[in-house]
């Protein structure tokens, strides 16, 4: 049971929820840059949440299975189309053997993810099967390429999964960046800001750089500069560090960011806006705005309480299926 690659789309990887608790070692988390868009996708085939599927950025791959299969595709919507016709995301769909899924182009947004019944089935790499394009890990080190067979685990001949006809509303788990400004948290570094920058963080308009990519977004805009130089000690990252290099751009870290780093940091993207940054292409307009440490957590648990809450209802309605 697998699935053929015929096209590998522009940047495909093998993600799961990550590969975690080895930053001690030099080991970054990477795994998919929006977990609930991939546990979404899991959920509604009755897959674990921990399963791989496919991180899928702005040109989609075409794949065809060997084995009868439930598939569902979750964050930008790509234009699915199955055997020729279109095919709704966020949907629980089945694929016959021998058919072809062509996704093309990200309509708005920049990132998918594809889950498929029973998960892709690699051997995992310290606990993951994600891919770490950054340092060659995981049981596929790279993007997909043509001719690539994924393994799909054993439940996949036999998929369980509610009727096509039952679509989740996108919109409470998928919006570009540019809707509204995004919500930083101050920086240990953010006060050394002179005061132009300071107001430049959250007054203007910055736009992604062609240089992004998983690591890390490069933002093009105004110039921010600290009041003096800072001498800072490298130190842990996560996803979301603002850091501000000696040339006055930011960059926003991604999954496969280095465990470690030592320019000043500026800010931390509140995590509740980590998927929404996973939607930002190239020359994407992004916006910011401070909030503080509490407004950050109850936003955060809010989005964490209402996708349990989701994740439960459809296993329920799996159950009476």
């Amino acid at each position: 049971m697998s699935i053929e690659v015929l096209h590998p789309g522009l940047l495909s990887t093998v993600q799961d929820l990550g590969r975690c608790g080895h930053a001690a070692l030099g080991v970054g988390r990477s795994g998919a840059l929006d977990a609930d868009a991939l546990r979404l996708a899991n959920a509604l085939l009755g897959n674990a949440a921990t399963l791989a599927g496919l991180e899928i950025t702005l040109q989609g791959p075409t794949l065809r299975f060997n084995a009868r299969a439930g598939f569902a595709l979750c964050g930008a919507d790509f234009s699915a189309r199955l055997d020729g016709h279109p095919v709704n995301a966020w949907s629980a769909l089945q694929a016959q053997a021998g058919s072809v899924l062509e996704l093309g182009h990200a309509s708005s947004g920049c990132r998918g993810w594809l889950a498929l019944t029973g998960g892709i089935d690699l051997p995992p790499v310290l606990g993951s099967r994600s891919t770490d394009l950054n340092a060659g890990l995981g049981p596929l080190p790279r993007a997909l390429r043509r001719g690539d067979v994924l393994p799909l685990g054993a439940h996949a001949s036999t998929p369980r999964a509610p009727s096509a006809r039952w679509s989740l509303n996108p919109s409470p788990w998928f919006a570009v960046a540019e809707h509204e400004p995004l919500r930083l948290l101050q920086g240990r570094d953010h006060a050394g800001l002179d005061q132009a920058s300071m107001a430049a963080l959250c007054n203007s308009e910055f736009r992604v750089a062609t240089a992004s990519n998983r690591v890390g977004l490069r933002l093009d805009g105004p110039a921010l500069r600290l009041t003096q130089t800072l001498e800072c000690v490298s130190e842990g990252c996560v996803p979301g560090v603002v850091q501000l290099p000696s040339g006055g751009q930011p960059i926003v870290l991604l999954g496969e960011h280095p465990v470690s780093g030592g320019y000043p940091r500026i800010a931390q993207l509140a995590a509740v806006d980590l998927p929404r940054l996973a939607q930002a292409r190239p020359g994407s307009a992004l916006r910011f705005m401070l909030i503080d440490l509490d407004t950050a957590t109850r936003a955060l648990l809010a989005r964490q309480h209402a996708r349990a809450d989701l994740e439960s209802r459809i296993r329920s309605r799996l159950a009476a299926t």
